[in-house]
């Protein structure tokens, strides 16, 4: 009969071990495919079981909780929805979460192993902490001005900081309010039709996810090239260029909008924007060495995140030299975002290194302990010091004598560039309306702010008066923000 009895034990013994394994499979090494199972109903219940922790600005919070009494308790609200959007995203019970709200979900929703006093026995048991905050770079004053200058425009901004990177403003306008998506209540879901169905597209980021041809503010990356090439013998030489040029294997006559371009001098080209002048150099570089520059200023980069992805700007890599002509002055199927302009703005004011730009300077816990801090970081070297600092006098003269004359501040060294961006079939659609810039206070070591700004209903008649009317005063009120 004992030998029955054990015969059973280590049977049943053996039933408990594979229970045990089980139980470890299932809860340590298979969790995160549980926990992520859209039909795992105890994590959303989970989630909004508690306030999220915030979104900062300046120190203080511009997201917020509220209780709302129901399953999915916890409904989320934004102070300042609209201005704040293309920061934050928005966090819907309905629809998810978007921006940072998405990018830092683990440090907000307190399920991030950081936020534990005790962190690897929280990854295995699971428990939730209460949420953190994230602290932003964004200064609050360059935000506003930002958007009350863009107000009733379709546009977006972009600011960073040259020396390191800190993204100061994204703004996109039409915005919308996020905290109108929060909850599960009919009205959530009418103005999710509503905003979707929009023909002025309020929810999509324009700074940071909407690429557009940049137009001559593309000659920044030509001139940066054609000068690290030994295309122009200085910035003061004729470049030998012809009124018109005539596209390389075509009959296509390229002209220009200002007078003088003719054999006219890079100076002279960059500050009346000489489209033969840019076309003729981006020809000279090369496909190769037009390329090589345009990734070095972030260009072609899949895997830019500020922590939120970014659009992919694009140069193209496969081109015929009259494809290369028009790309070079902005136009083909040259694109980018707001932010990759001000990227270039910045890589010339930080005399040629490309910083990586970055939405978020830490994350804490629920007490306030910094839990994490954003590293800055360069990514490239986009042309030589002397490069840069001969394309600083270019887009000073700019601002000071050319077609950027509107972006001037007191008290400050500000460079720029205008563009005017064609667009639609047979470039019939209305020109988006651009400016990049920087800007230096007088008797700083470094600059300040680095700005893009793209106008896309702008009433342009020309090149460049139209970036330096409709888009040149947006930056002129951000670049005096951030030097205040």
């Amino acid at each position: 009969m004992n030998r029955y009895i054990r015969r059973a034990s280590v049977f049943c013994l053996v039933l408990l071990v594979a229970l045990l394994l089980n139980a470890a499979r299932v809860q340590v090494f298979e969790a995160d495919g549980y926990t992520g199972n859209p039909a795992n109903r105890r994590t959303v219940l989970t989630r909004y079981s508690q306030p999220r922790g915030d979104i900062l600005v300046n120190g203080e919070p511009v997201t917020g909780s509220r209780d709302s009494g129901g399953q999915l308790r916890f409904e989320r609200t934004y102070a300042e929805g609209p201005l704040y959007a293309p920061v934050t995203g928005y966090a819907s019970q309905l629809y998810g979460a978007t921006l940072l709200e998405n990018a830092e979900d683990d440090v907000l929703s307190g399920t991030d192993p950081r936020l534990a006093p005790f962190p690897l026995w929280t990854d295995i048991s699971r428990e939730q902490q209460p949420g953190g905050d994230v602290v932003t770079t964004v200064d609050a004053a360059v935000q506003q001005a930002a958007y009350q200058e863009l107000s009733g425009r379709k546009g977006a901004v972009a600011a960073v900081q040259p020396r390191t990177g800190r993204i100061l403003a994204l703004v996109s306008t039409p915005s919308y309010d996020p905290g109108a998506l929060a909850g599960t209540g009919r009205s959530v879901t009418d103005t999710w039709n509503r905003l979707n169905g929009s023909g002025s597209r309020p929810m999509i980021n324009r700074a940071l996810k909407q690429t557009y041809p940049p137009g001559s503010t593309f000659k920044v990356v030509t001139a940066a090239a054609a000068l690290d090439h030994h295309k122009v013998n200085g910035v003061d030489a004729a470049t030998g260029t012809p009124d018109p040029y005539i596209l390389p294997g075509t009959s296509t006559r390229l002209t220009n909008e200002a007078g003088g371009c003719a054999d006219a001098s890079l100076r002279y080209a960059f500050e009346v924007s000489c489209n033969t002048v840019f076309a003729r150099l981006g020809v000279a570089v090369g496909l190769s060495g037009m390329a090589r520059t345009a990734a070095a200023f972030g260009f072609n980069d899949e895997d830019l995140r500020v922590p939120s992805t970014a659009a992919r700007s694009v140069f193209d890599t496969d081109m015929d030299q009259a494809q290369l002509a028009l790309s070079a002055i902005g136009q083909y199927d040259t694109t980018a975002t707001p932010l990759q302009m001000a990227m270039v703005a910045a890589a010339v004011a930080n005399d040629g290194e490309v910083k990586s730009p970055y939405l978020v300077d830490r994350v804490t816990d629920a007490h306030g302990r910094t839990v994490a801090t954003t590293r800055q970081k360069t990514l490239h070297r986009a042309m030589s010091r002397g490069t840069a600092r001969a394309l600083q006098e270019l887009m000073t003269g700019v601002v000071t004598r050319g077609t950027g004359t509107g972006a001037a501040i007191d008290g400050a060294t500000v460079g720029g560039k205008t563009g005017t961006a064609q667009h639609g079939v047979d470039n019939k659609g209305t020109p988006y309306a651009w400016f990049v810039s920087w800007a230096r206070k007088d008797g700083a070591a470094d600059p300040a702010v680095a700005v893009a700004v793209v106008v896309e209903d702008a009433a342009a008649d020309r090149a460049d008066i139209s970036g330096g009317g409709s888009a040149a005063p947006v930056a002129r009120a951000v670049m005096q923000a951030a030097l205040r």
